[in-house]
């Protein structure tokens, strides 16, 4: 079976908050809209793409964050690294989805290693892949994003940043 890995980054911002609250910032997390492919309306999701020969994560996540936001500010948290994997059948070029039910498909194993980015800038310009961004506090981004695992990551990703912040 074929493999694919990739790296991606989980973006924050923080924003100041009412300290009346006993908080200095309000976090927020970027939530890309992809087009639908195999889902109806399409599904939201992290920045993240494939590692390209003689590239470290660190240089995919970069890369990866500025093809896909424009985000060029980003400071990549140390200490956090998580795996999603999951199984996606490749759409073939020139086939279309009716002539593919004809043909066994081909399934590939996908391994998404995912780090945490802090974006300095919040001015987004999406790629051509998606169709749309949100930043997002973390309950809306957990309803927001369309997978389980992406779910769960959001909810480590928030636990590791509290546990970290002086804030």
């Amino acid at each position: 079976m074929p493999r694919e890995k990739s790296a991606g980054a989980i973006i924050y911002k923080e924003e100041p908050f009412d300290t009346a609250q006993g908080k200095k910032y309000k976090r927020y997390y970027l939530l890309l809209h992809y087009p639908g492919m195999n889902r109806k309306g399409g599904h939201w999701e992290f920045a993240k793409g494939h590692i390209e020969e003689g590239e470290d994560y660190d240089a995919t996540v970069r890369r990866e964050v500025f093809e896909e936001t424009g985000l060029k500010d980003i400071k990549i948290i140390p200490g956090f690294k998580q795996h999603i994997k999951y199984f996606f059948r490749k759409k073939e070029e020139g086939i279309s989805e009716k002539n593919i039910k004809n043909k066994k498909p081909q399934w590939i194993f996908k391994l998404v290693t995912f780090f945490i980015a802090k974006a300095n800038d919040d001015q987004v310009k999406i790629s051509s892949e998606h169709i749309g961004y949100l930043w997002l506090p973390l309950d809306q981004a957990i309803k927001k994003t369309t997978y389980k695992n992406s779910k769960e990551l959001l909810k480590k990703v928030d636990k590791f940043l509290t546990k970290k912040s002086p804030h």
